[in-house]
């Protein structure tokens, strides 16, 4: 059975993570971009982090330029632009694909296990959501228009399961 912990990633800065080291720890897998009107959730998304942070959560952001062309930048512009504009202290990943043949393995992985509307497993828009628990597997997928807030109360579920 595959999960969350049989993947790898890359930071924005290049390095790379083993998500097998975060074993334990609840995720916020979100897909962004700088230029979106979905934009402004980096404060959010950072609020979620400041809060549930301590008590295991994880948010982890990953740029991808697939819709709209809204994330153009470089990985280093994209970076600065979160920390300058929203804070952003979460950790964020390097710009990948979501959707098509090239997309990356996490997200093939995450579209499969929490299908969208109607069964759809394409990501439709920036600022799609994956809520992963502790064991690894997916519990949720939420839309671009979920405020971050409105994850609250799953997030805490997931922290206290």
């Amino acid at each position: 059975m595959t999960t969350l912990t049989d993947f790898t990633a890359t930071r924005i800065d290049g390095t790379p993570l083993a998500l097998a080291d975060l074993k334990g720890k609840v995720l916020l897998i979100v897909n962004t971009a700088s230029a979106c009107g979905f934009t402004p959730q980096f404060e959010g998304l950072e609020a979620l982090h400041k809060t549930y942070g301590p008590q295991g959560l994880v948010v982890m952001g990953f740029p991808c330029n697939q819709f709209g062309a809204q994330d153009a930048g470089t990985n280093a512009e994209i970076g600065a632009f979160c920390q300058k504009n929203y804070g952003v202290s979460f950790t964020m990943m390097e710009k990948v694909n979501v959707n098509g043949a090239d997309a990356h393995p996490l997200f093939q992985w995450l579209k499969a296990e929490a299908p969208g509307l109607l069964g759809s497993e394409g990501i439709k828009w920036n600022f799609t959501k994956f809520l992963v628990g502790k064991d690894g597997r997916v519990i949720k997928r939420y839309a671009s228009m979920d405020a971050p807030a409105k994850l609250a109360g799953d997030i805490e579920a997931a922290l206290g399961a």
